[in-house]
């Protein structure tokens, strides 16, 4: 098995998303774009991968910091894909295995795409292999121009078309692997002989074909993962199509969504076997879910959540930074912010922590069996035993804890 690398085209600036962040740092289903595909390519088995970047290169580093496999290369100037390549030139002169290069504002990649493009890239012994995808609406896309044999030809860019190539739908998605000597080769020799006056990586691929290195474009890429951001529209599509994706792998694991168009769920989430998620219902950030829950409507489940099997959240009942064990019950419009919260706990409609006090954000422990009425104001920081009883509207301090000892 050849060695393999990685190159992610991530410098872009997008001056269409009208944005002070780096690009590939806008987040989709609560994971920053770039995530996506650092995760693809790891699962591929790719140990090493080279991030170009240019804007806010620091912020981007500093998202990544923990990403020990990762090399960061920063473009001074943004003078297009190949030139972005080619900054990567000191660090891979010497290689002598593949590379493979993708961008990254392109979220919605699948390894099983990367892995069926090296599979086809092995089998061909080729020196360049890319994945194509065929699209309805192709307007932005570089076209495959192929031979009346199928045999690619070159890649036009969709400014530089001609009107009877814009009518061709097969398109490049940038899902590219080289023999690196090749590709180093190439991108050195381009110029910059385009509308948009850039060095771009298609020109190398022409150069790798008019050398009479075997190059083979395979139609692998899913209409849905071709999609590139480089809007706030597209954004916004970017996120419709993963939550597609989260929701239908849950609905697989034996989940229930009642109506996935109004359901939302981050990608980091966890949800157990028969667990029933209802309208309206936003989970957001890393949160776990037992088995045999039922979460909403209009439920708003925040990051540091975890509810243990059997526990029923309703209607405008929110949770944050909570555990939560069996069998808890907080039906109707309550807030549980900061607390731990024993077995068989009844939290009464509108009773809420109080965990704020405008400096700090403090705990609120409650042990189980107990019974919250509705109303209840718990004042953080408070620690309740297992079996209280807190009458409906009571306001609750540890200090009236302590003094008069068990409510009820």
């Amino acid at each position: 098995m050849a060695d393999r690398v990685a190159i992610i085209l991530a410098a872009g600036v997008s001056s269409r998303m009208n944005t002070q962040m780096p690009k590939v740092l806008h987040e989709v289903c609560g994971r920053p774009m770039l995530a996506y595909v650092l995760d693809a390519c790891r699962k591929v088995g790719i140990g090493k991968i080279y991030v170009v970047v240019g804007f806010g290169i620091e912020h981007v580093r500093e998202r990544f910091s923990d990403a020990e496999d990762v090399v960061w290369v920063q473009q001074q100037e943004q003078k297009g894909t190949g030139h972005a390549v080619l900054c990567c030139k000191e660090h891979l002169k010497d290689f002598e295995g593949e590379t493979l290069v993708v961008c990254g504002d392109g979220p919605l990649i699948r390894a099983v795409t990367l892995k069926i493009l090296i599979e086809k890239h092995e089998a061909g012994q080729t020196a360049v292999t890319l994945a194509t995808a065929v699209l309805d609406e192709p307007a932005g896309y570089g076209r495959i121009v192929r031979d009346a044999y199928g045999n690619i030809q070159g890649i036009v860019e969709d400014s530089d078309c001609t009107s009877e190539q814009l009518k061709i739908k097969e398109v490049n998605p940038s899902y590219y692997l080289f023999d690196n000597k090749v590709l180093f080769e190439a991108v050195e020799k381009v110029k910059p002989d385009n509308v948009k006056g850039e060095y771009y990586l298609t020109d190398a691929l022409a150069l790798i074909i008019a050398t009479g290195h075997k190059v083979l474009a395979v139609t692998a890429v899913r209409p849905d993962e071709a999609k590139g951001v480089n809007s706030r529209a597209e954004l916004t599509e970017a996120n419709k199509i993963m939550q597609r994706r989260i929701q239908q792998q849950l609905m697989d694991n034996g989940v229930t969504i009642v109506d996935p168009d109004n359901t939302w769920i981050d990608i980091r989430a966890e949800i157990g076997q028969d667990t029933v998620i209802e309208p309206f219902t936003y989970i957001h950030g890393e949160v776990t879910i037992g088995r045999g829950c039922r979460v909403g409507p209009f439920a708003y489940l925040r990051s540091g959540t975890v509810l243990e099997d059997d526990v029923v959240l309703g209607v405008f009942t929110e949770v944050k930074n909570s555990t939560l064990a069996k069998s808890v019950r907080a039906r109707h419009h309550s807030y549980i912010g900061d607390a731990t919260v024993g077995q068989n706990v009844n939290i009464g409609a509108g009773s809420i922590t109080a965990n704020f006090n405008g400096e700090k954000v403090s705990r609120t422990s409650i042990g189980s069996d107990c019974y919250v009425g509705s109303g209840a104001i718990l004042i953080a920081p408070l620690e309740l035993k297992d079996g209280s009883h807190i009458k409906p509207g009571m306001v609750v301090s540890q200090d009236e804890i302590d003094k008069f000892g068990k409510k009820g």
